[in-house]
């Protein structure tokens, strides 16, 4: 008598908690290099970076490398910092949007732009970059020196590039897109790249990881942009239509234009001119009514599909298994 099959082992790491678990111990290490490296003898400068640093979230962007250099098999220490001045980038950059978009709430509090004024988060956003680099130097690569000045350049550049965009109802879905790829997806990328460099793995290991980052920026930028039109301050830590108040025509904006009649359509490019929120409710209603929402989640579940898709070059791992959850994580934010 033959026996019966082995069904297939359940993943260890199956839900965002189990990541965070996982996580958990770099996790801390990382947030004592934070706290250790946020140190200045300016007052304003502890005090503002502190608030940000301090001010919750997932901190997702280290996360994301401190897994990737495990799935890519790394056993040293360099991620820890690495991981930090990532983190530091990262905030740095919210510090600059918040002043650029105007924003008075991030997280369900003040900016601190909302709360110090523009010009000391402008220049805090810049001591924030200058230490990420102070950090990359003392990890002596070269190799990794170069990604971050490339990624932090594409970055400043998407900065722009939602610029031009802004108050532009005529933005197609590529200038969207390109616009995500600089500002979010590039890091995530360089981020998960940067796991496998430090290991040192093969080429299409390093850019299977690189393609997975890029992927899970491009579904998480979209993901949230749909969230702005179908959450509340309590759930995603801003205000309901906060892009079309700032005049960005995001995803949803842009297929509700591609699939109204000509009156509708014409009512979402003035909203989009004139940005503010007196058109929410005939915005949000042109918005249902074609769908727009579902097909943008769509486009986010493809990109998450395809950066899980990524992974199929990494050895199995509980490591593998968690950017594989975090994928998941990124178009649906309730797990």
């Amino acid at each position: 008598m033959s026996s019966a099959a082995p069904l297939p082992a359940v993943p260890r790491i199956a839900r965002l908690t189990d990541v965070q678990a996982f996580a958990a111990a770099d996790m801390a290490a990382v947030n004592d290099v934070i706290r250790a490296r946020l140190a200045s003898d300016v007052v304003l400068i502890n005090q503002i970076a502190e608030y940000i640093i301090g001010g919750g979230g997932k901190r997702l962007r280290p996360m994301l490398h401190l897994i990737a250099a495990h799935a890519a098999g790394y056993a040293g220490r360099d991620h820890l910092p690495l991981a930090a001045l990532i983190e530091f980038i990262h905030t740095s950059t919210l510090l600059h949007d918040d002043v650029v978009d105007e924003s008075d709430l991030r997280r369900g509090r003040k900016t601190a732009n909302a709360v110090w004024g523009n010009a000391a988060s402008v220049l805090v956003g810049d001591f924030l970059y200058s230490r990420s680099f102070q950090m990359m130097v003392e990890l002596d690569s070269m190799r990794v020196m170069r990604i971050l000045a490339d990624t932090t350049n594409r970055i400043a550049e998407g900065e722009v590039l939602q610029l031009l965009n802004i108050g532009n109802p005529d933005t197609h879905e590529q200038a969207y897109l390109d616009v995500i790829e600089r500002k979010t997806a590039v890091l995530f990328a360089a981020a998960t790249r940067l796991g496998g460099v430090l290991a040192g793995v093969p080429a299409a290991q390093e850019e299977a990881l690189a393609r997975y980052g890029l992927d899970l920026g491009y579904a998480f930028q979209i993901a949230d942009d749909v969230l702005d039109y179908a959450s509340d301050a309590g759930t995603l830590g801003k205000n309901i239509g906060d892009d079309l108040a700032e005049g960005k025509p995001t995803l949803p904006l842009i297929v509700a234009i591609e699939r109204s009649a000509p009156g509708q359509a014409d009512m979402l490019r003035r909203a989009i001119r004139a940005g503010g929120l007196d058109a929410l409710d005939d915005v949000l209603a042109a918005i249902h009514a074609t769908d727009a929402l579902d097909a943008s989640r769509q486009r986010a579940h493809a990109y998450a599909d395809s950066a899980r898709d990524a992974l199929a070059a990494l050895p199995r791992s509980d490591a593998r298994d968690a950017l594989a959850v975090l994928a998941d994580y990124a178009v649906d934010r309730t797990k």
